[in-house]
């Protein structure tokens, strides 16, 4: 079993910065890690993915140049650093993680977090 605990969210405003972290525990060996988030009415869509070194990563167009994803394998906490953050980012952000690289859709993570709330005001 993998647990993962999100933590960081909050209320910025727009053009500010925020860090979000996720704490991962149990087996989580080889595990790609990834952010997603979900607006009030929206689907879950995929953020940012890290694989298990951490020396690939993957950002959606919509947070690229923006929104950086980072892992430190000691702790076994992945980050994501917003800035330039706008009102649509807002939304609550879930941690997740599965098996193996190259899957950037919600159906394709097993292990997901309870997510926190990203408020970002205009």
């Amino acid at each position: 079993q993998v647990q993962l605990v999100e933590s960081g969210g909050g209320l910025v405003q727009a053009g500010g910065s925020l860090r979000l972290s996720c704490a991962a525990s149990g087996r989580t060996f080889s595990f790609t890690m990834g952010w997603f988030r979900q607006a009030p009415g929206k689907e879950r869509e995929f953020v940012s993915a890290v694989s298990w070194t951490g020396s690939v990563t993957y950002d959606a167009d919509s947070v690229k140049g923006r929104f950086t994803i980072s892992k430190d394998k000691a702790k076994n906490t992945v980050y994501l650093q917003m800035n330039s953050l706008k009102p649509e980012d807002t939304a609550v952000y879930y941690c997740a993680a599965t098996a193996g690289w190259g899957k950037f859709h919600p159906d394709e993570y097993i292990y997901w977090g309870r997510g926190t709330q990203v408020t970002v005001s205009s």
